[in-house]
């Protein structure tokens, strides 16, 4: 913007700032769920889902009690189903896709069936990848992403037919079709924005979107089984988190409206790319990178805790006061899925340069509870959550940065369709929560005595 223009933005945003200010006050007086949060940071009850519970506290006569945190998909718990494909030595994240879509597991040739339609299902429309993604290459990927999907109506003969069989064809199409718009979005930027080079490789039938994300990224196509698995669990750990997510909760309000199917995906897509959301790992990456920086010995807790209080006092990394990764809205002891992919990724990591990153996030997770405590006063129990470990899980399997959210969406897909469906299927009445008016009326005044 030049100046003049500076000046005129400034102006109407200082008359808006004037005209926004509420006295804190008038919250508990009205008793406003802010964030529909209660008083004590649990969800305002909005629905019923028999799609997935998020356990991470017990209500004992009134007052929250702290446990170990559950994640269950279904009824299963995330644990048994990451588990069970280990010991099987397969992928598992097509599994947890029929389960979440479906409410039952598959057998094994229903898997397999499954997988092949998936497989089938990946191929774009014709000149959609020139039309839609390289004609307007985003720098940002997870706009490209819902640009992309609402894009896809255009292309859907059947895009307003609401019928649960057209619904789950939609919700398979697009759980086949994110990866490779992810990946050749990824490539145009690339191109675009970073003058390097551009590959787009065809797609092959015969892998699991694992590995499919893995050889369409890579340059040689090449990657291990190890690797492909590793992606795999991360997958199957993001596909869902419960109804009340803001993504999540986002599509069922678009949902609740009647609106189709790719506007209500792309809009859950718009809600996890913020940092409070989806984007998280990559603020803990960054902030990984603001210690490997300002700490001399990695290893001495003392000069990591020094700095930890620096960060919490508002001195260092990007002046939040945050420690990115630590907290969660649900969990309180435990995040599940923080401790399934702790284990898996820290046993890879072995013997390998980026040990080393590993072991400062794990000294940052056992001392963020005491320096909370020391810097801020009070008890309240925190633990990392599936971001704290994330992000340098990517980076250990070289995905780069601008890919981390994105990939939260392409296995997130699974669970906002189970949402939408669920919500279409059961909920029945538009969402409408109620805002609290406290404009007092005004009298008009003509323009000539403003």
């Amino acid at each position: 913007m030049n100046n003049f223009d500076n000046v005129r933005i400034n102006t109407l945003c200082e008359a808006l700032s004037e005209n926004s200010k509420f006295d804190p006050k008038l919250y508990d007086k009205f008793d406003v769920k802010r964030g529909l949060r209660n008083k004590d940071s649990t969800g305002v009850v909005a629905g019923l889902t028999n799609i997935c519970n998020v356990h991470g506290y017990v209500i004992n006569e009134g007052e929250i009690e702290p446990i170990p945190g559950e994640l269950y998909y279904r009824g299963y718990n995330i644990r048994d189903l990451v588990l069970n494909v280990e010991k099987d030595d397969r992928f598992g994240f097509e599994e947890v896709a029929f389960l979440l879509l479906t409410g039952k597991l598959p057998s094994e040739d229903g898997l397999k069936k499954f997988t092949e339609y998936i497989a089938e299902r990946r191929a774009l429309p014709k000149d959609f990848v020139i039309d839609m993604i390289m004609k307007a290459p985003s720098k940002n990927i997870m706009n490209k992403l819902g640009r992309s999907v609402l894009a896809l109506y255009s292309y859907d003969d059947e895009c307003e037919n609401s019928s649960l069989e057209n619904e789950m064809r939609i919700a398979c199409d697009l759980i086949a079709k994110l990866p490779v718009i992810m990946t050749h979005a990824y490539q145009a930027k690339k191109s675009y924005y970073d003058h390097r080079s551009m590959i787009m490789h065809p797609l092959e039938k015969n892998q699991t979107i694992a590995e499919t994300i893995l050889s369409l990224m890579r340059l040689d196509r090449k990657f291990t089984k190890e690797e492909a698995q590793l992606l795999d669990t991360m997958l199957m750990l993001h596909a869902e988190h419960g109804g009340g997510n803001n993504s999540a909760f986002t599509c069922r309000v678009l949902t609740s409206s009647g609106t189709d199917a790719y506007s209500a995906y792309a809009s859950a897509i718009g809600a996890l790319k913020g940092p409070k959301h989806g984007g998280a790992n990559i603020k803990v990456m960054e902030m990984l990178e603001n210690f490997k920086t300002n700490v001399k010995n990695w290893e001495d807790e003392g000069q990591v805790a020094d700095h930890m209080r620096k960060i919490l006092r508002k001195e260092a990394n990007d002046g939040s006061g945050l420690i990115y990764g630590m907290g969660h809205a649900v969990y309180t002891l435990s995040d599940p899925r923080a401790i399934i992919l702790k284990k898996k990724a820290f046993s890879l990591a072995e013997g390998k340069d980026i040990e080393a990153e590993f072991k400062l996030l794990d000294t940052i997770e056992r001392l963020t509870p005491e320096m909370f405590r020391e810097v801020k006063g009070g008890e309240k129990v925190v633990c990392a959550n599936v971001d704290m470990y994330s992000g340098l899980v990517y980076k250990m399997l070289n995905i780069p940065e601008e890919l981390y959210t994105p990939l939260f969406a392409v296995s997130r897909i699974v669970g906002w369709s189970a949402h939408r469906m669920e919500e279409k299927l059961a909920g029945g009445r538009i969402i409408r929560p109620a805002y609290k008016a406290v404009a007092k009326p005004r009298s008009y005044k003509s323009l000539s005595d403003r």
